[in-house]
């Protein structure tokens, strides 16, 4: 014998719009959306004006030409595309090892000593410190000092205050994405006679890879459209790269630069630039979620 379950109402499975909870519901997710676009309406704003600024002066010439003098028209920001992603080089090839290494200790070796509580405080303080901080500490340590080679502002140095800026969110990436790793997996290999180091090499950080691998794609985002670090290290330069410690240009620098001169042709490529670098950085990020979303699926 079975036992029947009674029925419930069938008013009861429906969506009564009258009553006052279902109301209420309806009034704050209103008001929760329009919160939601009013967040996203800034970047929306500066997407589409830069777009229209911008976007119009893309052509060969702009990737392909030098800037020219100061009231003169025509040229491109060839240099200071090229020096952007030599300078962002130099400062992830600082900050990946040390920040990836960094985290590596924290999560794997001394995860709840003192010192590690102490390096994790220390990471997030230092990431909250204004970025024109850095530039200032690496202009005084470096640039002040000419420690290379007798030269003063240079893109080696530049790229030591953007690896600056870049190590919290490595290692803090880091940090967390081998905590998620399941401990039976270093476990099984321990359990099998691997050490630590290799335990860590060949079977830790390639289940963490992904996440890792985001964090340092954000980073580099983030590094990429910095101003005032570079200003105070890497200077700015008209001319092609001459080196890593020479004076050199970068897109934002540029910007700076141009759009406060009082030349129609100087604005104009200071716009053509700020489209450059937010498509590169909406890019970046673009491709972190990307990431993120394959390493989900």
């Amino acid at each position: 014998m079975t036992l029947a379950t009674p029925a419930l109402p069938s008013r009861s499975l429906h969506f009564n719009p009258q009553l006052k909870r279902n109301r209420t519901d309806k009034i704050f997710t209103s008001i929760a959306a329009l919160f939601s676009l009013i967040a996203v309406m800034p970047l929306l704003l500066v997407l589409v004006y830069v777009l229209i600024q911008g976007g119009k002066l893309i052509s060969v010439s702009l990737f392909t030409q030098l800037p020219p003098a100061p009231g003169l028209e025509g040229g491109g920001i060839a240099n200071a595309i090229i020096g952007t992603f030599v300078v962002t080089l130099v400062a992830s090839l600082i900050a990946i090892p040390v920040g990836v290494g960094g985290g590596i200790f924290l999560a794997e070796y001394s995860s709840s000593g003192w010192f590690a509580q102490f390096i994790r405080v220390g990471n997030d303080i230092l990431a909250g410190v204004p970025s024109i901080i850095c530039g200032v500490f690496v202009y005084s340590a470096i640039v002040a000092t000419r420690v290379f080679f007798g030269q003063s502002y240079s893109a080696m140095a530049g790229g030591m205050a953007l690896a600056v800026l870049m190590l919290p969110t490595v290692i803090k990436t880091t940090d967390e994405a081998l905590k998620l790793v399941p401990q039976e997996l270093s476990w099984g290999a321990i359990g099998v006679g691997a050490s630590k180091f290799v335990t860590i090499t060949r079977i830790t950080l390639p289940s963490a890879f992904t996440p890792i691998a985001t964090g340092v794609v954000l980073a580099i985002a983030r590094a990429a459209g910095e101003t005032a670090p570079l200003i105070f290290t890497a200077l700015f330069s008209p001319f092609w790269p001459e080196g890593l410690f020479n004076p050199i240009a970068s897109m934002s620098v540029l910007i700076f630069n141009f759009a406060i001169m009082p030349y129609e042709a100087q604005n104009s490529l200071a716009w053509a630039a700020s489209f450059v670098l937010v498509m590169l950085i909406l890019g970046a990020n673009l491709l972190a979620r990307f990431i993120r979303r394959f390493a989900s699926s």
